[in-house]
């Protein structure tokens, strides 16, 4: 699939995301893939497998935000499965380094028949089809209050060595996500994609390690400035 092709499909069927109301954080880039084979995801530690006989093809979001309220760099994913008339046959989203399913069992959270409809973890942006899952997990209130920022800069192993990482720049990233602590209020708003959110993967895993360095610079000026 052609790059106009694929971003003009990845618009099509973008995820319909919620965002709690007190979110400080929004989405920088979705990075687009499109298999149309079974294969390993370009940006996911998983294989996608389907049937091809009932599903055409998978749209890949990689969802690239600057921020998680506890570490500097934030790469969740979605993925819609096609079927060959163009529905959505299923849905599959990330959850702190696993997956859910994105639907419902009513698959009353698509919209339009194209948008997939998913609630966003306050700070912390694991995605889920329904908001009680959110209000199960007993580390919410805490993650985004007093141990905001303790995870200081996190370096994946796809980008090692492409931006620094050492004692000092995680205590510079902690205090500066500790200004941005909150009270998730479990209410949500709808995001709304900006035009130029979505690119391919290639696109955005090239850009991803220069918006670090960029931010990196930026805590070490602001220290240096104290």
């Amino acid at each position: 699939m052609k790059d106009i092709e694929l971003l003009l499909t990845a618009k099509r069927y973008a995820p319909a995301l919620q965002l709690d109301i007190a979110e400080p954080f929004e989405p920088i880039r979705a990075g687009i893939t499109f298999l149309d084979r079974p294969g390993d995801s370009p940006s996911f530690n998983r294989r996608i497998e389907f049937d091809p006989e009932q599903v055409k093809g998978v749209l890949e979001y990689a969802v690239y935000w600057d921020y998680d309220i506890q570490h500097l760099y934030d790469l969740e994913h979605v993925w819609i499965f096609l079927g060959h008339q163009g529905e959505i046959v299923r849905c599959e989203a990330s959850f702190h380094g696993k997956y859910l399913l994105g639907l419902l069992p009513d698959r009353s959270n698509i919209e339009q028949d194209m948008h997939v409809r998913l609630l966003v973890q306050a700070g912390k942006h694991a995605f889920s089809p329904m908001p009680e899952l959110f209000r199960l997990l007993p580390d919410v209130p805490a993650c985004c209050q007093e141990r905001a920022g303790e995870e200081g800069v996190l370096v994946p192993r796809m980008f090692e060595n492409l931006y620094p990482a050492d004692d000092r720049l995680h205590r510079l990233a902690k205090r500066h996500l500790q200004a941005f602590r909150f009270q998730p209020l479990h209410r949500y708003r709808p995001y709304t994609w900006a035009e130029d959110a979505m690119v391919p993967w290639p696109q955005l895993q090239q850009e991803i390690p220069v918006r670090m360095n960029r931010l990196l610079r930026r805590l070490e000026d602001e220290e240096a400035a104290r």
